[in-house]
């Protein structure tokens, strides 16, 4: 088997029916579903019952977390690739054959993966329009992640494939427990290990919250544990050396937005404690820019600017908020 696509449920039952059709209408067919119900309360599981396809599983766990639950789908899976796929998404008919096609073409990836589409939550929007695309998508090979991230985010998870023999190598492979950056958390620590391949056409449909964006927002100013766990990783030489500049980079990049943020909200003496951690990895125009707002712009114009900055670059999402 080829494929074996996991999708986590709770409490998404007016999504779930949708989401499997998009997957029944692939035109690759040698794959399966395992839909780990996460404690559900909606009815969303029975829904899945209902469905006769025999390549489609369901299988329930009490309450336990995003996380978990992917984790649990991921050692049930019997294909030799691993999709991601959430509740309320949806897959494009190729985006199977797409993958497969990646994957030929870059044989040395352990993580392959597509563009998403940024749909919002309406039912004049629903099914997907999908855009005209080439026959023949432009592959790009990406062997440093964080880099690459801060140029523009560049996986979202249910656009997501990993070669199954790297995951259970990594279990549990999503942080117990965790439901904000588990995934990310994930995506950078296959890319320490092996090159990622992109098809950069967008073949799954993301839906977005009510308010725009792709993440519902965190607003505590702290470092996200995937983050700090990266830079530890780099710092105890955990992960290869080719690496190591690079996340300590990104991982600062994230300090010179909390240094922003905190500004912002009038903490301007967070924001300098967490502008001078971040002064070694990333001193740079980024840096100045940050400690110029810092001595001399009021806490409102900070907070209005990041705003303009964040709208421009929405619906893409980065551990670095587009700061």
């Amino acid at each position: 088997m080829k494929f074996s696509i996991v999708i986590p449920l709770y409490n998404k039952a007016p999504y779930i029916s949708g989401t499997l059709d998009s997957v029944l209408a692939q035109s690759l067919v040698d794959f399966e579903v395992i839909v780990v119900d996460d404690g559900s309360t909606d009815g969303g599981a029975e829904l899945v019952g209902f469905i006769a396809d025999p390549r489609v599983r369901l299988v329930r766990q009490a309450n336990a977390g995003v996380s978990a639950a992917r984790n649990h789908g991921i050692a049930l899976a019997r294909g030799e690739w691993v999709a991601f796929l959430d509740a309320d998404d949806w897959h494009h008919p190729h985006y199977l054959a797409t993958l497969l096609w990646a994957q030929a073409r870059c044989p040395e990836a352990d993580t392959v993966a597509t563009d998403y589409l940024p749909v919002p939550d309406t039912l004049a929007m629903w099914p997907p329009r999908w855009p005209e695309m080439a026959p023949t998508p432009q592959l790009e090979v990406v062997t440093d992640l964080p880099r690459r991230w801060m140029a523009s985010p560049t996986l979202c998870t249910s656009a997501v494939s990993v070669r199954r023999a790297r995951l259970l190598q990594m279990q549990p492979c999503f942080p117990p427990g965790e439901s904000h950056g588990e995934d990310l958390d994930l995506w950078f620590r296959l890319a320490e290990q092996a090159p990622v391949a992109l098809a950069h056409a967008p073949l799954m449909a993301y839906r977005l919250a009510v308010d725009g964006s792709l993440s519902s927002g965190h607003a505590a100013l702290a470092m996200p544990p995937f983050l700090e766990r990266m830079r530890q990783r780099a710092l105890s030489g955990a992960m290869p050396p080719a690496r190591r500049g690079s996340a300590l980079w990104l991982a600062a990049q994230y300090q010179l937005t909390l240094a922003r943020q905190a500004i912002a909200a009038g903490k301007r003496r967070e924001g300098w404690a967490w502008l001078l951690k971040a002064r070694r990895a990333a001193r740079g125009k980024r840096w100045w820019l940050t400690a110029a707002m810092a001595l001399f712009m009021p806490g409102p114009l900070v907070r209005n600017w990041q705003q303009w900055r964040l709208r421009r670059t929405l619906p893409a999402a980065s551990p670095a908020e587009a700061g």
